[in-house]
């Protein structure tokens, strides 16, 4: 490898016209292990178990990487983790949970020559459909070329395809049959197993293991991750994975324990209690006092951003008194287990009005008008539809820190949401109340209600630092989980027909 030059050495300029051929892990990623990756994939399509069954395996696919050859533990790494998933779930997995671990690890200077060329072809060792969806949406690959896994009714079998794992020479051989007897002006690797097919390019540049080196911020992406899903918040090492499996028994238990908190006591003491758990909560701005009925005050209407479900409960605890939520949708197990009222909207807008002005008579009411959650430092498109029903507007910026597990998800289990994030060790919340809107920034000013709605989440978007967007529910919900986040209601039998009756 030592007659290839650096990477730092390749020009980057008037390369438009350029074919590169890039190695993935230690070339375009800084980290040269792919143990993580795999980890996710374990985790978030197979559970904690199939995570567990991957550690184990973990040691022997170490020991056959550095002993006996890179492929036989690479083997072991596919096996232990997607034999008998479902195609299907490693491929959600490799849509909606995997480009946001790689995209934060992309190598700066590999990526400043592999986007400037005008083609661009990955050469991994990688199962191609762990990968793929990365490359081609996000980095704008023309061709992956990775290995091929083979299937069985739609389960993946844990073995590899011929002519097996692309290293050494079986990457040169998959370049001559993509490319023919058409030499790439751009080869990019890491380590002797890449040399066979760095030396069928015009130019070949070794990418040295410099740990130092930073990885490409997010605004240099081509593309922004706005959506992703998944429960991991880290990128698990084998140190860390372990730690996360010996944690999760206890940190259920303490989950449990938080929500019975929440759910028994009176509102004014869960504060303290929760503080007395783990979970932080602060509090910023001065709330409005409670509407008084007996003078024929209306409610306030709060308007929060959605980081989880658990918003309009962590508002209710900085209000010191349960404050109804209207929801677009939410599990029937997070409704049993809520210490305040939700309401589910029917997503038609005369009937939503309706029973949004009828609980706003009552007291006061809290909305997420995004209509669901986005993790990133983004605020989705808000419904205009609050700011027709009342004047009484009171802007919350609501943002929340996790360090284990995410609270939300788009393709698993909602109810299991709450649970989630209460097994972090010391989950965080942020409630700061924004002043009151005047009335002339409302509809009875003469704003209309898209005005008012677009600037409630200016507002809200400038308290946080976030950057406001026009993605909606539907938009995320096709990006992660390929459907439009349409909750059906399941058909109630009559009584005759259920067991029992």
């Amino acid at each position: 490898m030592d007659s290839f030059p650096t990477v730092d050495k390749c020009a980057s300029i008037g390369r438009e016209k350029s074919t590169v051929v890039a190695d993935m892990d230690g070339t375009l990623l800084r980290g040269r292990s792919s143990f993580p990756y795999f980890a996710i994939l374990a985790f978030e399509a197979g559970g904690i178990l199939r995570l567990f069954f991957l550690l184990l395996a973990s040691p022997l696919a170490g020991l056959l990487y550095y002993l006996v050859s890179e492929s036989a533990g690479i083997k072991v790494l596919i096996f232990a983790t997607c034999a008998g998933m479902k195609v299907s779930d490693i491929e959600s997995v490799a849509r909606a949970v995997l480009p946001k671990f790689y995209s934060s690890d992309l190598h700066s200077e590999s990526w400043r020559v592999f986007s400037s060329c005008g083609k661009r072809c990955v050469l991994t060792a990688n199962p191609r459909i762990m990968v793929e969806a990365f490359l081609k949406d996000f980095l704008g690959a023309d061709l992956v070329l990775g290995t091929e896994m083979s299937t069985y009714k739609g389960r993946a079998t844990g073995f590899v395809l011929s002519p097996g794992v692309l290293v050494g020479k079986n990457k040169a051989d998959a370049l001559k049959k993509a490319f023919g007897e058409t030499r790439p002006e751009i080869g990019l690797g890491d380590r002797h197993t890449d040399a066979p097919f760095m030396a069928l390019c015009r130019e070949g540049y070794i990418v040295p293991p410099k740990p130092e080196v930073k990885a490409v911020t997010t605004d240099k992406l081509p593309k922004p991750i706005i959506f992703h899903d998944g429960r991991l918040v880290q990128k698990p090492t084998p140190l860390s994975a372990l730690l996360m499996i010996l944690w999760m028994p206890i940190g259920f238990i303490l989950a449990c324990l938080r929500i019975a908190a929440g759910s028994l006591l009176p509102m004014p003491m869960v504060f303290y209690a929760f503080w007395a758990l783990g979970v932080r909560v602060t509090i910023k701005g001065t709330p409005p006092p409670p509407a008084k009925k007996s003078v024929g005050q209306s409610g306030v209407l709060f308007i929060c951003s959605h980081r989880t479900l658990l918003d309009p409960i962590f508002l209710s605890i900085a209000l010191g008194r349960p404050v109804p939520a209207v929801t677009y949708s939410v599990s029937r197990l997070s409704e049993i287990i809520s210490p305040i009222k939700t309401v589910r909207l029917s997503r038609d807008r005369a009937t939503d009005a309706s029973m949004i002005k009828k609980l706003l008579e009552e007291g006061d009411l809290a909305i997420c008008p995004e209509g669901t959650t986005c993790r990133e430092p983004f605020l989705l498109r808000f419904s205009a539809l609050f700011a027709e029903l009342t004047d009484q507007l009171v802007p919350v910026a609501v943002v929340n820190r996790m360090g284990m597990f995410h609270g939300t998800t788009a393709r698993g289990w909602k109810g299991m949401d709450p649970f989630y994030f209460f097994m972090n060790p010391s989950p965080a919340y942020e409630v700061t109340f924004l002043n009151k809107l005047p009335q002339e920034l409302t509809c009875t000013g003469g704003k209309s209600s898209h005005e008012v709605a677009n600037y409630i989440q200016r507002v809200i978007a400038a308290t946080l630092s976030y950057e406001c967007t026009s993605f909606t529910r539907r938009d995320k919900y096709r990006a992660l989980a390929g459907n439009d986040g349409t909750v059906v209601e399941k058909t109630k039998l009559q009584a005759n027909k259920v067991m029992g009756c």
